[in-house]
């Protein structure tokens, strides 16, 4: 029991080590194409990839960590407005990152003593990034609907009777496709060695 604690600990560590150098070393964990929205993030990937190893607990625990560091760089170096407006406001920050560490964890969870596997983590990698994406926009439009001029003025040029979450879906949307994609494709190459190295340890 002390040896499989130990084993967690140390894998939680060198993640931990992963995500803090994807979030403050640019263009690693942030990577921005269009100057004025926020950067494509690759760090789904490292949250889909430790909550699939590691369950819904730990990767419930490890999404908080990543909102925390989301939440501190929106007020130390944010990177455009959009990305500042959004996350310091903790609720954003937060519950979509919990949430994307939550979920791969829990389709591994019942998936793994399956023939589906390797389909798991396929969907570990999709959800994880759709989660943080289609809650990004959602609770943003219910933050910012009785004041939508305020955000939409950063996102484009967009007719003022169109709705607020239309607006997130178009200016937020291919970001979150394209990580969806990546993430899907690239957990499965990920972990199936990762287990087999865990289950010898």
């Amino acid at each position: 029991m002390r040896r499989e604690e130990t084993k967690r600990m140390a894998i939680t560590a060198v993640f931990a080590a992963i995500l803090i150098m994807q979030t403050f070393l640019p263009n690693i964990g942030y990577i921005r194409i269009i100057p004025a929205l926020p950067a494509i993030t690759t760090i789904p990937l490292t949250i889909a990839v430790y909550g699939t190893l590691m369950g819904p607990k730990a990767g419930f625990i490890f999404g908080l960590f990543w909102g925390i560091t989301r939440l501190i760089v929106a007020y130390t170096q944010p990177g455009d407005m959009v990305s500042l407006m959004l996350f310091q406001n903790p609720v954003i920050s937060l519950v979509p990152s919990i949430l994307a560490g939550y979920f791969p964890g829990l389709i591994a969870k019942y998936l793994n003593q399956t023939k589906y596997a390797k389909l798991g983590y396929i969907l570990s990698g999709a959800v994880t990034s759709l989660t943080n994406t289609i809650m990004v926009i959602v609770l943003t439009s219910l933050f910012f609907m009785h004041d939508p001029a305020s955000l939409v003025h950063y996102l484009g040029n967009y007719s003022s009777s169109t709705p607020l979450i239309l607006i997130l879906i178009m200016a937020l949307g291919v970001n979150g496709i394209f990580e969806a994609i990546f993430t899907a494709v690239v957990v499965p190459i990920i972990v199936t060695p990762l287990n087999l190295v865990m289950k010898r340890a």
